[in-house]
């Protein structure tokens, strides 16, 4: 790139003739020197070029001036469409007119209609709180008097100046700011005053013409980017809003396809004859949560009473119960857990499944208690009509799912309730209820009987009676919240062969019941067999042998294996006053012989064997075996 040698300044060159002047004002242009430098000595004399190349000069300056202001005023339009959020426009206004202008501070107002003034929107070089907080009534102050005419005003010394309205806040802020000069112009969109864009210093100054022209232009720039910012939040939020509409009608299509799919899925279930636990398992499915069903009111207790009287399912807590009921009684609640929130078509769809859960309670209590009936008139007919024939006995029960062909047992269960009247009448249907469903669990047959329950249950592999009398009675007295006291007959080998014989039993059975209230062993379950000395007066059969074996068996057997007399042992031992000194005495051996043969007793008839209630029976099974061998 071609150096062109620095021209010499004219100050170092000798004045020339009077023709030479006028290009030396053209040398001083050219280079644009300052204007003192137009009135040295040596060019004295030209004044008319003088003047000339002085107005010359200004007009290039106001034209560089306005070159400048112009390529601003353009770089800050392309900055301003460049930016999108309305705060982000709004700063960006603020930041550049500050720059334009070279002032210390500038501030954007924005017009409020709702309140009929302006308020203070950004700041920029700003120190005063108060100042950025202002608030000016249309008229009021510079700025409330530009938003009022939409006109642009200045001012070199606000605070002397009186051709505004002065109030008390605006002058506080303005004098806490320190701002003196001020220029303001209007931002106008249309023929709205939108806001008012502000210029100021903290010093006395003169804004030119041409400086107000600039704002007012860049403002004018600045409205239409403040109103593209408004458009497009506007249309953000309006396709926000759109979205969020589309997520509510998609939600609310999913929400109505599930609803549908679980209409479909009851339907079904109701057809195919599905139970309480599969409307749960369906709804749970297509709730996406855990549905299940409790019994009464549970632990909600609260929530079912005010869904049953509101017909709605409610929330409580993180879950949401629907009451199931029919005719104004309360059969449970279907308690979806895990939603603390429910799409209205989604809790209409767990009402709409505590509905059907109702109707399958209601259709299964129908059928269990056309079964119930059924299977109480044959167990009536086992008891009372002891000549029926055994065929058609046989098949009535194969119809239910009973064999009366194997070995059962008689059962006679009667709650202990201390209450009388309502109480005890609710205990006892309670009680009913659950040994019909127990019997048609265990295919066996339940009938109501003299105040209490009987029921005729098959023996399992390896139970006897009182086993199964313990089970009934702890599961009944679970079933029905109160204990329920059970007593059991021997063994019927087969009910159909021989009708005759379950009447017996149960009136054995209910022998065996009362002597068990009778020692206050309420809740409990036995069989005659277990009741020692008092089963063998119980029992219709006085099973004298059957209750020696049971007492002496492992003595008799040992006695029989070794050719011992562990029995003689132990005749002698009662017969002594249970004293082994007396009774070494009487079998003429050592004392030491009679210890050892008792220790053996001990370990066959167990270590409680001289309790008094086993010593008891003990010596009536020995009575009872010397007079058999008689």
């Amino acid at each position: 790139m071609s150096q062109h040698p620095a021209p010499e300044p004219a100050s170092a060159r000798p004045a020339g003739p009077s023709g030479t002047a006028p290009l030396e004002f053209l040398e001083l242009l050219a280079r644009g020197a300052p204007a003192e430098e137009y009135e040295r000595p040596g060019l004295r004399g030209h004044d008319r070029a003088r003047l000339l190349a002085l107005r010359v000069r200004s007009e290039l300056e106001g034209r560089r001036r306005r070159e400048a202001e112009l390529t601003a005023l353009f770089e800050t339009a392309h900055d301003l469409a460049g930016v999108r959020g309305l705060d982000d426009v709004l700063r960006a206004i603020v930041q550049r007119a500050r720059s334009l202008l070279g002032a210390e501070v500038a501030y954007l107002t924005l017009n409020d209609p709702e309140r009929g003034d302006t308020y203070m929107r950004v700041t920029e070089g700003s120190v005063s709180a108060r100042f950025q907080q202002l608030r000016l009534g249309l008229g009021e102050g510079l700025g409330g008097l530009v938003a009022q005419t939409a006109r642009p005003y200045v001012t070199d010394d606000y605070m002397r100046d009186e051709r505004f309205l002065h109030t008390r806040t605006i002058d506080s802020g303005v004098r806490d700011e320190g701002l003196v000069a001020i220029l303001g112009v209007p931002l106008v969109l249309g023929r709205e005053v939108i806001g008012v864009l502000y210029a100021a210093d903290r010093r006395v100054r003169v804004f030119e013409r041409e400086q107000v022209a600039l704002l007012a232009s860049f403002a004018a720039h600045a409205a239409v980017a403040i109103d593209t910012a408004r458009l497009l939040a506007e249309t953000r939020e309006a396709m926000a809003e759109l979205e969020a509409a589309n997520a509510i009608i998609r939600d609310r299509s999913a929400a109505i396809e599930r609803s549908s799919e679980v209409h479909d899925r009851l339907t079904e279930l109701v057809l195919r004859g599905g139970g309480v636990e599969d409307v749960a398992a369906a709804v749970s499915e297509v709730l996406a949560g855990t549905v299940e069903f409790a019994e009464g009111e549970g632990a909600r207790a609260r929530a079912v009473e005010r869904s049953r009287r509101d017909g709605h399912a409610v929330r409580d807590g993180d879950a949401w119960v629907a009451a199931v009921s029919a005719g104004g009684e309360l059969l449970g609640a279907l308690v979806l857990g895990g939603h603390r929130e429910l799409d209205p078509v989604d809790q209409r769809t767990l009402e709409r499944a505590a509905m059907v859960t109702s109707l399958l309670l209601l259709a299964r209590r129908s059928a269990g208690e056309a079964e119930q009936r059924v299977r109480g008139e044959l167990l009536d007919d086992l008891l009372d009509a002891t000549g029926r024939d055994p065929r058609l006995l046989r098949e009535r029960a194969a119809r239910l799912g009973a064999d009366l062909d194997v070995p059962h047992v008689v059962l006679a269960a009667r709650p202990a309730t201390g209450g009388t009247g309502q109480r005890e009448t609710t205990d006892r249907q309670r009680l009913w209820s659950a040994a019909s469903h127990l019997a048609a669990t265990r295919h066996g047959l339940a009938a109501v009987r003299d105040g209490g329950t009987v029921l005729l249950l098959p023996l399992r592999g390896g139970e006897s009676a009182g086993d199964t009398a313990r089970q009934v009675a702890a599961q009944l007295g679970a079933a029905v919240h109160v204990p329920v006291t059970v007593g059991a007959s021997p063994p019927v080998p087969a009910p159909a062969a021989a009708p005759g014989t379950v009447a017996a039993a149960c009136d054995e059975a209910r022998r065996c019941l009362d002597t068990l209230r009778l020692l206050g062993r309420h809740g409990d379950g036995a069989a005659a067999d277990d009741l020692g000395f008092l089963g063998l007066l119980l029992a219709d059969g006085r099973d004298v042998g059957g209750f020696v074996r049971r007492t002496l068996g492992p003595v008799l057997d040992y006695d029989e294996r070794r050719g011992t007399d562990l029995v003689g042992t132990l005749e002698a031992y009662f017969a002594s006053g249970a004293s082994p000194v007396r009774t070494k005495d009487v079998l003429h051996v050592h004392v030491n012989t009679v210890a050892q043969r008792l220790e053996r007793v001990g370990r066959l008839l167990g270590s409680d064997w001289q309790s008094p209630e086993r010593a008891l029976e003990v010596q009536l099974a020995l009575r009872l075996h010397r007079m058999a061998a008689r």
